[in-house]
């Protein structure tokens, strides 16, 4: 864990006082605490934050075999203290029987979506990112998606007066990763809070192109066109050096060089710039890296701002005041290996640096890469930027800034500044080359930004705004496609992956799956059944039905999903309960074998789904349970109707087939403890009824109500390990007797010797 140029280049820099030199190396040898936070909805992150506070945490002892051991604490920092630190070794989570409970139960809550394991630094930006439930935000390089699924939550975060007829969030969350295989794992992650709000997208984010919205989303009137999507809130974490994760990756020790950081410095700043030109005025740009390196963080940030007006660095002293920070740096020296030595060399200004250059040296950097000269440096602000330091409170490093852009542009400094391009992205000049870091091409942003829906290239008018062929209006009475054809593996440069997505078909309200499914799921009027959509080349409702809100349809509809390369959008809502297929093929299939309109009855509600859905099905068709019969539908995979007490096995009798909803209220006894209203969906055959969630699922809620894990396969699982217990108990029986035998032999060998020497 040393590295020569490492610490030289960061002296230099003074990134901290010389007197915090020594505790900031020592704390990069160290590892990294364990931290976690409570995912998902607000409702269900309180319930399991009580949870640990008073069953786990109270339990745990504070000394083990000796050891001292810290028990978890709440990060101060963090909003209602729903995140957690603890630094624990392996061997007492394995020894120590009430420490390994709670890491099971963190185990089972992880891998089901209420906990997720982030680092806490990586926690900040989202928080400073202010997301309300009205808001338009982009992640743009999200994967793999820790920071995106906090976006999510804060966007369902329920306003301060909801609204009953309509509790989905108006807003929306663009989710957007350069990598085509890791946008997989960005899904699988924000799929753990079900949002009707949400789109992920597989682009550059350097190059973002324009993405058209029906006019009512933008400010104007429905049915008047469509206007560019614009941004209230964007994301910046971008792809960095990532020395400020040396704790967790010890790798870069050895690897770590200048080259990283100097090499990411224009990518960078062509992302910030772009989310720049995305935003709209009043809004937040938060740009953010995992490394201490200044060329990567304050000079990106410097750069921008000189180079788009109407932006100011807003303050971030006061936000999170249990957060310790350093302000950002106003003054630092880029550094570089030239001449092929292996020599570090420092210069403080750009002209010495391009003095020193030699014919053998044809890397040549930028110099926004150097400390702002214009306007002096309190001009910029630079030290409202955030940094965070791993000696401060035990921690990764960490860099942010919040970029606001002004309502109006009133500032007289501002007027001095020369952009690098127009304000909005449509009036982008098409002579402007943008250079594709993998591709190693140019690329007009025209070209990728204004590409009709239908493949026709938009040409830009005089004034520089691209005018777009009119779009025909969507006719309800039919399935609403995009134009553009789909897919067929076409790879763009710079994403790493082909894209072989399914198109997006919207059902009409008329249509008769989604009759029957509104019908037979008990679902009332104001529910949005306009924004149901299926996803296949035919179109046609075959196993999943997906649910997104209306500024989301009109993404889909105003957008080719190719040009875009959207990967996926809402959230998987109904799915066909393909068990009872065979069981009503009789009633549900005409004379010619085809599925009739009964074939709908046969779709359920996903249980990730249900909380999107809960509000819209009609009260007096939910079910009441108690503890007797969540235990039994834990306990037994498909338990008989006749099983269950009353009254609920008269109420279950008396249900037809089909999927239906049950409530159990907040209810303690001996066996267990619910503390808090719990909604769960089951499938009831002709004599049984299945909980319908996963198995991971239900030993997690078993854990978390009755204690341990009563489910078949938890019991299985326990059986298994009793029975290995007993197995190596008697393995090292026999391996003592054998010892013994040994020790015996060897001594009759022994005494055998004896007799023959003295004889």
């Amino acid at each position: 864990m040393k590295n020569a140029h490492f610490e030289n280049y960061y002296k230099t820099q003074k990134v901290v006082p010389d007197e915090e030199w020594d505790a900031f190396m020592e704390r990069l040898r160290a590892p990294l605490p364990t931290t976690f936070r409570l995912a998902g909805f607000r409702e269900t992150a309180t319930v399991l934050n009580d949870l640990i506070k008073t069953t786990y945490i109270s339990t745990l002892s504070n000394e083990v075999d000796g050891e001292v051991v810290q028990p978890p604490a709440q990060i101060p920092w963090y909003p209602d203290g729903l995140a957690w630190q603890f630094n624990v070794s392996k061997q007492v989570l394995r020894k120590n029987p009430d420490f390994k409970r709670f890491h099971s139960f963190l185990v089972f809550e992880t891998e089901i979506g209420n906990i997720s394991r982030q680092e806490a630094v990586s926690m900040l930006p989202p928080l400073l990112l202010d997301v309300k439930p009205h808001h338009l935000v982009m992640d743009m390089c999200a994967a793999p998606g820790s920071k995106t699924a906090q976006l999510l939550e804060a966007l369902h975060t329920p306003p301060a007066d909801p609204s009953p007829s309509n509790p989905i969030p108006p807003g929306l969350l663009l989710a957007n990763d350069s990598d085509h295989k890791r946008t997989h794992l960005l899904i699988h992650q924000s799929a753990r809070l079900p949002s009707p709000s949400l789109l992920v997208t597989n682009l550059d984010a350097s190059i973002f192109p324009v993405i058209r919205v029906g006019a009512e989303h933008m400010g104007g009137e429905a049915g008047k066109g469509t206007r560019q999507l614009l941004f209230d809130r964007i994301l910046c974490d971008v792809p960095c050096s990532g020395d400020g994760t040396l704790r967790k990756n010890m790798g870069i020790w050895l690897k770590w060089g200048v080259g990283d950081g100097n090499g990411l410095h224009s990518l960078q700043l062509r992302i910030l710039q772009r989310a720049m030109r995305l935003l709209k005025p009043g809004g937040r740009v938060v740009y953010s890296t995992c490394s201490l390196n200044p060329v990567e963080n304050e000079a990106v940030v410097a750069a921008a701002l000189r180079s788009i007006p109407h932006f100011t660095l807003a303050p971030t002293s006061s936000s999170l005041p249990a957060l310790q920070r350093r302000p950002g740096l106003k003054s630092w020296t880029p550094a570089f290996f030239l001449g092929g030595k292996r020599e570090l060399r420092f210069f403080p200004t750009y002209e010495e640096y391009v003095a020193a250059l030699s014919e053998k040296d044809d890397k040549k950097y930028t110099e926004s890469m150097w400390p702002p000269t214009d306007e002096g440096e309190e001009g910029w602000a630079l030290d409202r930027c955030m940094r965070i330091y791993p000696h401060l409170q035990d921690t990764g490093g960490f860099f942010i800034a919040v970029l606001e852009k002004r309502a109006k542009d009133d500032a007289p400094e501002a007027k001095k500044r020369q952009a690098d391009a127009p304000e909005d992205c449509t009036a982008e000049p098409t002579t402007k080359k943008v250079k594709l870091e993998s591709a190693g091409e140019d690329v007009t942003m025209g070209d990728l930004a204004e590409v009709g829906d239908a493949g026709r290239s938009a040409s830009p008018s005089a004034n520089g705004e691209a005018k777009v062929a009119p779009r025909m209006e969507a006719d309800t009475d039919k399935k609403e496609k995009p134009q553009g054809k789909r897919g067929k593996g076409k790879e763009r440069e710079g994403t790493g992956g082909s894209f072989k997505e399914n198109p997006y078909t919207f059902l009409p309200p008329d249509d008769p799956i989604v009759k029957t499914c509104i019908e037979k799921l008990h679902i009332i009027p104001s529910f949005p059944d306009h924004n149901l959509f299926v996803r296949n080349p035919s179109g046609e409702p075959a196993r999943s039905l997906y649910l997104t809100n209306d500024i989301v349809r009109s993404v889909i509809l105003n957008n080719d999903y190719n040009r875009i390369r959207l990967m996926t959008a809402g959230t998987k809502l109904f799915v066909k309960q393909e068990a009872a297929k065979s069981a009503s093929k009789s009633a549900d299939e005409d004379a010619d074998g085809r599925e009739g309109e009964g074939s709908s009855a046969r779709f359920r509600i996903l249980s990730e789904g249900l909380p999107v859905v809960y509000p819209f099905i009609k009260p007096e068709t939910v079910m009441d349970a108690d503890l007797k019969t969540l235990q039994a539908l834990l306990e037994t995979y498909h338990p008989l109707c006749e099983s269950f007490q009353e009254p609920f096995r008269t109420a279950i009798t008396e249900k037809p087939s089909g999927c239906h909803v049950l409530k159990f209220p907040e209810e303690k006894n001996v066996g267990g403890n619910l503390t808090h209203e719990l909604v769960l969906p089951i499938w009831k055959s002709n004599v049984s009824i299945s909980l319908m969630i996963d198995k991971k699922a239900k030993s997690a809620l078993s854990l978390r109500v009755f204690g341990k894990d009563i489910t078949t396969a938890g019991r299985a699982l326990a059986s298994n390990q009793k029975a290995k217990v007993a197995t190596d108990s008697a393995s090292t029986v026999v391996a003592e007797e054998e010892t013994e035998h040994i020790v015996v032999a060897e001594d009759d060998l022994e005494q055998s010797n004896d007799n023959i020497d003295n004889a």
